[in-house]
């Protein structure tokens, strides 16, 4: 194992918590050099072939080949750390103490509590894996694709800092050239994911698209009214801005 930092490599086929784990990673493991990322399992080889890790962050759930099917195959070159949607069967495969894990939606403490038993593991030899290997192939429930959980924090710029917010500060996301406006009671954020990209991920039924350039959280709203034109005005409950909705959106206030 290398004296100097410790390098890894996340595979995770979801685009958006694959960015999100690395980001929580930076913040937390400054430390940690993430060599390369794949989006599915024979990359994830390919690529374990040529940055040979200190670390594997591995999905389970992957194209290709499972995060169980990769991991057989990095042996003992490697400390593995699988990415699960399901703790029940994460926690008994698990107790061994071989490899550690991490569940879905992804949580800063349960990744910070990860790297610090992670650092301690980077000392020691390599486990063999072949036994929990082969009670999380046992456990067929891990191996369905599990459905994707709504989006619960981003990490978003605030002048040079970068800062961690739960989508409930959230008051409204708007599209502001390259970046999105994150409006929030304190103030505002940048982030370069495009609305487009958060209509997808955050939870429908809590935030509302009203506009083809504005998403608002329905828990936020005060009130609507219209303007002189007689257009549709959202008032919201903890910031003097005035959000327009479109035409093609109105129906949502049909019931208010």
């Amino acid at each position: 194992m290398n004296s100097s930092a410790p390098t890894a490599i996340v595979a995770e086929d979801e685009d958006t918590l694959r960015h999100e784990l690395v980001e929580q990673l930076g913040r937390l493991w400054p430390e940690l050099s993430i060599v390369a990322e794949a989006g599915d399992g024979i990359e994830a080889l390919r690529l374990l072939e040529l940055h040979k890790p200190d670390l594997m962050f591995l999905d389970i759930q992957m194209p290709g080949l499972t995060g169980i099917e990769v991991a057989r195959q990095v042996g003992a070159r490697s400390h593995v750390v699988f990415v699960t949607a399901y703790d029940q069967y994460a926690v008994q495969a698990f107790d061994e103490g071989a490899v550690d894990y991490l569940l879905k939606p992804l949580q800063a403490a349960r990744l910070f509590t990860a790297i610090n038993r992670l650092k301690q593991r980077l000392a020691q030899p390599l486990a063999d894996l072949s036994a929990v290997l082969d009670r999380l192939a046992a456990a067929p429930r891990l191996l369905e694709k599990a459905p994707r959980q709504p989006l619960r924090w981003i990490n978003a710029s605030v002048g040079q800092t970068l800062k961690l917010i739960t989508v409930d500060e959230v008051l409204y996301f708007q599209s502001d050239n390259k970046y999105t406006r994150v409006a929030i009671r304190e103030g505002e954020a940048l982030i370069r994911k495009p609305l487009k990209e958060l209509v997808e991920e955050l939870d429908a039924q809590q935030f509302w698209q009203i506009h083809r350039s504005t998403l608002v959280n329905a828990a936020a709203i005060a009130g609507v009214t219209r303007d002189f034109r007689g257009r549709l005005q959202v008032r919201l409950k903890d910031s003097t801005d005035v959000l327009l909705v479109a035409e093609s959106y109105a129906h949502l206030f049909k019931q208010m």
